[in-house]
């Protein structure tokens, strides 16, 4: 029961969807459940990859700045981002302003571009790597697994950035590849119900 805190509707939930009010709705209606949305996806992959020293917190809070600074993470658009929206992004108070960063999101949709044009979608890509349930630690134990190496190793192959073990790991429980709420947690089944329902692109 330590991973577990009771929400305002006296149910358990994961102990840290009660560590910030913005939290419980992010708990609740996305993390762990399945997203075959490329934008999505691609947000999340950026969005983790700015979090990298942060908390998740500050990036959640700038989340609407980011999708307003970032065209909506279209990458089609990002790939075609020039010396002035690196200025414009740099001088952008609503976001993370780290240079890196920013040239790596810009980096990475060019790469994404690729990747679209010879898999199909980054939905069908990221997917070949949804691990066996079995295979996994005990939730909320673990900050890397076979699975997010295998995936962080695949796409610094192509050439992103910014996107190691962790972060990917973290990208995985965010998007519904695992399903890492605890156990006990009221959203586990959801997100468990949501996961079965669903089917994965490169099986369609």
């Amino acid at each position: 029961m330590d991973k577990l805190v009771k929400g305002p509707d006296n149910q358990h939930r994961c102990r840290w969807s009660d560590a910030a009010p913005e939290f419980l709705h992010y708990h609740d209606t996305e993390w762990g459940f399945p997203v075959s949305d490329d934008i999505r996806l691609f947000e999340k992959l950026c969005l983790e990859s700015f979090q990298s020293g942060l908390s998740w917190r500050t990036i959640l809070a700038k989340r609407e700045n980011f999708r307003a600074a970032f065209a909506g993470f279209d990458y089609t658009k990002i790939a075609n981002f020039d010396d002035a929206d690196h200025a414009r992004l740099m001088a952008d108070a609503g976001i993370v302003r780290n240079k890196a960063k920013i040239e790596a999101t810009i980096h990475n949709a060019r790469r994404l571009c690729a990747l679209v044009e010879e898999e199909g979608s980054l939905a069908a890509f990221v997917w070949r790597f949804e691990p066996d349930a079995a295979t996994l630690a005990e939730p909320q134990t673990a900050s890397t697994s076979d699975a997010s190496r295998a995936l962080a190793a695949a796409l610094k192959k192509r050439g992103w950035k910014f996107l190691g073990p962790t972060t990917v790991f973290a990208f995985m429980q965010a998007m519904g590849l695992i399903n890492d709420h605890a156990r006990g947690c009221v959203i586990r089944d959801k997100a468990a119900a949501a996961r079965q329902a669903f089917t994965p692109p490169e099986k369609q």
